[in-house]
């Protein structure tokens, strides 16, 4: 089951990459974000534009490619890296 702060951080996903006709209740917070398994369809420039959105909106920084390619492998990895580094204190349920 996908945390709060998991299905809020999917919308924000699929607002940034224009993904209008994801069912965001069959993707599960495990799932693959980028490539040929990802419900989403996310490709490297979707990547970029989610690195730049976690930036501008958590506060967090994703620097490295090896290292955007650890936190960007499903919605949950990506989540526990911004509550592991951001300066908010973002609310956890």
């Amino acid at each position: 089951m996908a945390s709060e702060f998991e299905r809020e951080l999917l919308k924000a996903i699929c607002l940034t990459c224009n993904l209008e006709d994801v069912e965001m209740d069959t993707v599960q917070s495990d799932d693959p974000l980028i490539g040929p398994d990802s419900p989403l369809g996310i490709d490297s420039l979707d990547a970029l534009e989610i690195v730049m959105m976690v930036q501008k909106t958590y506060g967090v920084r994703i620097d490295s490619q090896n290292t955007s390619r650890i936190i960007l492998q499903s919605v949950a990895t990506l989540a526990q890296y911004i509550l592991q580094n951001s300066p908010q204190d973002i609310k956890q349920p």
